[in-house]
């Protein structure tokens, strides 16, 4: 045992440290060796402590520091690098993990062993400590030397395993920990020296089955395996790759699969997108869309197309109606009764059909609400048999707001019929027209007692405001205001007449007084009426107003008191 009280000699003392060494490399090489006790450690730390606090010049702190670092030195260039100088790829692969987790474990003890330099002589001398120093020798004598053959045995495995081979995941993550490791707390080794070759080789990889799957593969086809891939590729990050490579990875394999060959795969003879939307192949579709998401301006072409697909059926929908009407002209009223009312309902179905694209396929994305909304505009504003779009939608709305129109719907089923026409309203251009058409057939309804329900009367007004703005409504809301009013004085006076019957004139008399601004302007014409007629009909005109009068007074008054 060496005598604390004695000075103790470098030389001495370092003897007497490298059999506690040697020993650590022993039970690092497998060496049958006893693991250190306690009584072991605390000799080893209390000799570095004494020859470091021992009076210059026998204050051996420099030196020890020195050889500390020797001593890893050492021990890489007899063991560590001729071990794996005699291996090769995988084999390579499982030794280099192997000295990485014994060099740790040596930088562990000996840092414990020369702990006392840390504490005090380190601090002093803003030297980097001990566990750094340790990692240094071992990036520079073993890293830099081996870093190459690394990682191009870990990007041949990555492509096995790109092919269907089923490789050691547990060693490709551990050899990449290293390169992550060896940075000491940045990843400028990592990145470049493996992520920026495996990068590169990925494109080269996806490059070549990219030229292959575009000759091959039918669009739905070529999609799967893109979508595959890249699922693959996140996994591959999941597994061994550090989590900050997923991002530049997908990217680079979005590049080869999907943006160099878009316009290639989105117009395939058969198979592109005009088909898949012409055969409803909705899952094909909502997998198009999810691909080209991710890429910058990856989905333009794919609204224009999809603006371009709605925009024909929607056309061939109008040179449908337009053929009908063509040839029976002779019917005209049925035409108008059934066919353009047929082309409204078509176009309604289409407007669900391709508005349900946009939600379920598309996912509600801006671009093909746009796209959809450029489209309608273009056919939705197309005639029929004369008729404007305009006119058909008001002639469409009063057949199903009028009794005994050919719409026989539930009352749930004539709500969502009337909430789908206003929507169908905005890509008219001339809304103006459609709302002159419609007071028009309002004023029939209303004046002749054709509504069918008065609920569905206010509920499209509500519907129309919403979307149009109440200066749009404003006259309907007063016809129908008006109509409210008028039987509720034509009760009110027939409750009066019942009540003064020496003023009862002994026939029936209906009266509907309107606000000349709200009603559509009629052609007036005079009307010659018998003598007796004439008579009674000034009489009741009186006791109407009288009634009216009455009623306003009572009300001035109610409001007064």
């Amino acid at each position: 045992m060496i005598n604390e009280r004695r000075v103790i000699e470098l030389e001495q003392g370092w003897n007497f440290m490298q059999k506690g060494i040697t020993k650590l490399k022993n039970l690092l090489e497998g060496v049958p060796e006893q693991q250190f006790s306690s009584e072991e450690y605390m000799l080893l730390y209390t000799t570095i402590y004494n020859m470091c606090t021992q009076k210059p010049p026998q204050d051996y702190s420099q030196q020890l520091y020195d050889r500390y670092r020797e001593s890893f030195e050492g021990y890489i260039n007899s063991k560590v690098l001729p071990a794996l100088r005699e291996k090769h790829e995988e084999f390579m692969l499982k030794e280099l993990v192997k000295r990485w987790d014994n060099h740790k474990i040596m930088v562990r003890w000996l840092s414990r062993f020369f702990n006392y330099l840390d504490r005090y002589f380190i601090a002093r001398r803003s030297l980097p400590a001990l566990s750094e120093v340790g990692l240094m020798r071992f990036r520079d004598l073993v890293y830099e030397e081996m870093k190459v053959n690394v990682k191009d045995a870990v990007i041949a495995l990555i492509d096995r395993e790109r092919e269907g081979e089923q490789i050691d995941r547990a060693l490709l993550k551990n050899v990449l920990g290293i390169f992550v490791e060896i940075g000491m707390g940045n990843m400028d080794a990592y990145e470049t020296d493996f992520e920026a070759f495996m990068l590169e080789d990925t494109a080269s990889y996806y490059k070549r089955k990219a030229s292959s799957w575009i000759q091959e593969d039918s669009c739905p086809d070529y999609m799967l395996k893109a979508e595959e891939c890249l699922k693959r590729e996140r996994e591959r990050v999941g597994h061994y790759l550090h989590a900050s490579s997923e991002q530049k990875l997908l990217e680079k394999v979005q590049h080869e699969l999907l943006t160099q060959y878009e316009t290639q795969l989105l117009e395939k003879e058969h198979s592109g997108c005009h088909t898949l939307l012409r055969d409803d192949k909705v899952d094909d579709l909502s997998r198009m869309y999810r691909l080209f998401c991710r890429i910058l301006k990856g989905l333009d072409p794919v609204a224009a197309i999809f603006r371009e697909h709605v925009t024909g059926e929607g056309t061939a929908l109008v040179k449908q109606a337009e053929d009908a009407a063509s040839n029976k002209k002779a019917e005209r009223k049925d035409i108008v009764g059934v066919q353009e009312q047929a082309f409204v309902r078509k176009v309604i179905e289409l407007h669900d059909k391709y508005l349900q694209y946009v939600s379920d396929c598309f996912l509600n994305h801006s671009l093909f609400h746009k796209a959809l909304k450029e489209a309608f505009e273009v056919f939705c504003n197309k005639g029929v048999a004369g008729s404007t779009s305009a006119e058909l939608l008001a002639t469409f709305c009063d057949n199903l707001l009028k009794k005994g129109g050919s719409e026989k719907l539930s009352d749930e089923a004539i709500e969502d019929t009337l909430e789908k026409v206003v929507k169908l309203l905005a890509y008219i251009s001339d809304k103006d027209l459609f709302a002159e058409f419609y007071r028009k057939k309002l004023a029939r309804r209303l004046l002749f007692d054709k509504s069918a329900n008065d609920d569905h009367e206010r509920s499209i007004l509500t519907k129309l405001k919403q979307q149009c703005g109440g200066q749009f409504t404003s006259k309907m809301e007063g016809m129908v205001t008006d109509l409210t009013l008028a039987r509720e004085n034509q009760i009110n006076f027939e409750e009066y007449l019942s009540d003064n019957t020496q003023s009862n004139p002994g026939i029936d008399l209906t009266v509907t007084v309107l606000t000349t601004g709200f009603w559509p302007s009629y052609k007036s014409s005079d009307l010659a009426l018998p003598a007796e007629m004439e008579s009674l009909t000034l009489s009741l005109l009186s006791l109407l107003s009288q009634h009216i009068r009455l009623q306003c007074c009572c009300f001035s008054m109610l409001r007064i008191g």
